[in-house]
């Protein structure tokens, strides 16, 4: 599989909603970041979907190594 682009080295708070569905980027080349845009497409990438549990402030990983996919896990300081 392919290595995704790094975004960035550091999270984006975002704030989610109860019941609503995201679609976190995994390529790192989504100019929506750290949603999907579709610039995946033709790659071995594919948008991580999930709905959220809770509403709150949520820090998304952009560096696209987090081992907590779609959240910040730190993975960032050691690239």
């Amino acid at each position: 599989m392919s290595q995704p682009n790094i975004a960035a080295k550091m999270p984006i708070a975002v704030e989610l909603e109860t019941g609503k569905t995201y679609a976190w980027c995994t390529c790192g080349s989504s100019t929506n970041q750290p949603f999907c845009d579709g610039a995946h497409r033709g790659s071995d990438f594919a948008p991580m979907v999930f709905t959220a549990e809770e509403t709150k402030t949520a820090y998304m990983c952009q560096c696209k190594h987090t081992k907590n996919p779609g959240f910040c896990d730190g993975a960032h300081k050691n690239l």
